[in-house]
């Protein structure tokens, strides 16, 4: 035995469900985790029968992977099942397209990933109806009555905004609809949407799941067979697959995802207060602070608030400014690394945001040296230095 079962049975920290998930039996001279199988078709004499035969269908690596970030979506549980992906929009696009047909009615939230929209472009050339609301306040509840697929981001990215998801999948069942909850900013440490009653958990693995920003990945879990075998098939019908060292090194990867996760929050968290402080921020939003407006309800749902901040700073030119500043954070998009980054967002256009808008992500700097160097920046960016 590889002694997980054992420590999930005993109820074992995440940490310690972390650094065994998905590992194989044991066997004696072999490597813990064995390497990615560099293989498009494996032996295969006589019927078609066992595992693996062709690899767009199955992959041994895949397997271990989705084993190990199933056990860190419902831990404890059997009947997991997880379908990984070549990106997050990949298993975003695997849902949706699965699940809804012509005519369907999806709801949508208005302030989620950037991308969204083009999803609801394409839904809508299908001739699936599709219905938007914010976030904040529950809003999409006001919408599921004949809906097939309500789809959920807490936090929303980039506003930080949360929904209360076990009341939102009361209203959506009861109405007849299925639950996705895209997951990508928590990841399964910070909130565990199949054990809020949701039907998918979605994220892309390519931020806090992996952390080392060196890897495209996407998922998706959920505990019913049926509708996992829908997804699948969908990955087997367009081919978005991980390609098998992607998958080893996000396996790889996940060991350290509580050491991560922990010190990224407790860093966002410092960044967050030291920002309360400073007049020339505004609109600052973070989880884990008391003062935010989704605090109640994501200390309800949540276990650790995430390693993201947003706040407003005074202009285009100001945000530049600070974003030059910075010694220990880099100027790039998506978030979730071991390294601090930040990015003015507006630059995509993609966003309802203002033009000072700063998405700031927490990596695993020392505290003390990542809010030094923020105050600093600020301070160089509004002398116009």
């Amino acid at each position: 035995m590889n002694g997980f079962e054992d420590t999930a049975a005993a109820g074992y920290g995440d940490g310690t469900r972390a650094v065994r998930a998905g590992l194989p039996e044991p066997v004696k001279n072999e490597p813990v985790l064995p390497g990615p199988a560099f293989a498009a078709h494996f032996h295969l004499p006589g019927d078609v029968e066992g595992p693996y035969a062709y690899g767009r269908d199955t992959n041994p690596t895949w397997t271990l992977l989705e084993r190990a970030i199933g056990e860190l979506e419902a831990p404890g549980t059997d009947g997991t099942d997880t379908v990984v992906f070549a990106s997050g929009m990949a298993a975003v696009s695997a849902v949706v397209l699965s699940q809804v047909r012509a005519g369907d009615l999806v709801v949508l939230p208005s302030d989620g990933y950037q991308v969204l929209p083009l999803v609801r472009a394409q839904l809508e050339d299908y001739g699936v109806r599709v219905r938007t609301a914010p976030t904040a306040g529950d809003a999409q509840a006001a919408l599921v009555d004949g809906a097939r697929l309500l789809w959920l981001e807490t936090p929303s990215n980039p506003g930080l905004d949360v929904c209360d998801v076990r009341r939102l999948v009361d209203v959506a069942h009861a109405a007849g609809a299925l639950v996705a909850v895209d997951n990508t900013l928590a990841t399964p440490l910070g909130q565990r949407p199949l054990e809020l009653g949701a039907d998918f958990s979605v994220a892309s693995g390519t931020k806090g799941l992996t952390g080392h920003g060196d890897l495209l990945l996407g998922y998706v879990a959920c505990r019913d067979a049926g509708l996992a075998e829908r997804v699948r098939r969908w990955r087997k019908v367009v081919g978005a697959i991980p390609g098998p060292m992607e998958a080893w090194l996000a396996h790889r990867s996940l060991a350290t995802i509580q050491l991560r996760n922990q010190r990224q929050w407790t860093n966002a968290l410092a960044v967050a207060e030291a920002l309360a402080d400073r007049s020339e921020v505004a609109g600052l939003r973070y989880p884990g602070l008391p003062s935010d407006p989704s605090h109640e309800v994501a200390a309800r749902q949540m276990r650790g608030f995430g390693g993201v901040v947003s706040f407003t700073l005074p202009d285009r030119a100001f945000a530049e400014r600070f974003l030059t500043a910075l010694r220990l954070v880099e100027d790039a998009t998506s978030f979730g690394g071991v390294r601090s980054t930040a990015e003015r967002r507006g630059r995509w256009g993609g966003d309802a945001v203002p033009e000072g808008f700063v998405r700031f992500s927490a990596g695993v700097e020392d505290t003390e040296d990542l809010v030094a160097d923020v105050l600093r920046a600020l301070d160089a960016a509004g002398s116009g230095a």
